[in-house]
């Protein structure tokens, strides 16, 4: 008795199966385990971009390739009166997404496909957002730099935007009071 029968006699003694069901389904397993393995990244590739056959294409260059994408690099703009902070709402693609919380305002250019045109948090760029996110509010009245009169909880809820951002992005200036507006005086009134 040859190998090759031993082999196959023993095969089915101890799987119960014939050898061709064996070796298919061995096969099988191979395949579903290779399948299964191959959608997940080893940690060492996890931030890398993927690897792209078609490098010409210019969404796949816009989106993945960070040496091509037309993110353009932050900027320290420093101190800013909200009309000027307006500027960088993302209708320019030339300057940086800018967004400010609690008078602090931080360079989200990285993540413009949630704070530029036509992201869901599109309103928000290029101003002072702290009581929309204290209130998780998408309210337009409620776009603005105004913090008074929030609870505690809000102010929690408000307190941890502002950890998400420092932590992500990096701050580029300050918000200036803007310009106080002349508030009508006794003599104005009168005539």
């Amino acid at each position: 008795m040859g190998i090759y029968e031993v082999v196959m006699e023993e095969i089915t003694v101890y799987t119960g199966l014939s050898p061709a069901a064996f070796f298919t389904i061995a096969g099988m397993m191979v395949v579903v385990y290779r399948y299964v393995t191959g959608m997940f990244v080893a940690p060492e590739d996890y931030n890398k971009p993927p690897v792209v056959s078609s490098a010409n294409s210019e969404l796949v260059n816009k989106y993945f390739n960070p040496t091509t994408a037309t993110t353009p690099t932050s900027i320290q703009v420093g101190d800013m009166t909200e009309q000027e902070l307006r500027g960088y709402d993302g209708s320019d693609p030339n300057k940086p997404l800018l967004m400010a919380i609690k008078a602090q305002i931080y360079d989200v250019s990285s993540s413009r496909n949630f704070y530029g045109p036509g992201g869901p948090y599109a309103m928000f760029a290029g101003r002072d957002a702290s009581r929309a996110l204290a209130l998780l509010s998408f309210k337009p009245q409620d776009i603005n730099g105004n913090i008074e009169g929030l609870g505690p909880d809000e102010l929690q809820i408000l307190q941890d935007w502002e950890d998400k951002f420092v932590e992500k992005y990096l701050k580029v200036g300050r918000l200036l009071n803007p310009d106080p507006v002349p508030q009508p005086t006794q003599e104005t009134k009168q005539t």
